[in-house]
């Protein structure tokens, strides 16, 4: 059975923190990437970033559902989530727009497990640790290039 060390990409392109966040569309888009990991300067992970979360930043501002009562407006949500997503959409480092403690896998974990992890958290980029460290990645293209080198087999 084929394990995340036998499909990952190895290269692991990283950002930090303080990438600005137009530097980073341009690495996604140049090097078409689906995402790259956040590494701090001591190596450590410390989220991840996809174009999902830049596309997120594109969205307008939904507000959060509230209760009309005369002129007084009960909101039905916290307001510190929708500040998260203010703050999420108006971020200027990558630190602002990241998703931080990402999904990882260890480079033993099983495909299958990856890509059900994949599924169940909607997640497309997962950093693959080992000793802690970062060793690879895999994305959604690498499930399907180890799929069709079985069916190939």
């Amino acid at each position: 059975m084929l394990k995340a060390r036998d499909i990952m990409t190895r290269e692991v392109i990283a950002v930090s923190p303080e990438t600005p966040v137009a530097d980073l569309g341009k690495l996604l888009e140049n090097r078409n990437l689906g995402g790259v990991p956040v590494v701090a300067k001591d190596g450590r992970l410390v989220g991840i970033v996809t174009q999902s979360d830049l596309v997120e930043r594109a969205r307008e501002i939904e507000l959060p559902p509230a209760i009309n009562i005369l002129d007084l407006h009960l909101f039905l949500q916290i307001p510190s989530h929708l500040l998260k997503k203010v703050e999420k959409m108006l971020g200027a480092t990558v630190a602002e727009v990241m998703t931080p403690e990402p999904i990882t896998v260890q480079a033993d974990t099983p495909v299958p497990q990856v890509a059900a992890l994949m599924t169940r958290q909607k997640v497309h980029t997962i950093p693959v640790l080992e000793g802690g460290k970062i060793v690879g990645i895999i994305g959604k293209m690498d499930i399907i290039r180890a799929l069709a080198r079985e069916a190939g087999e």
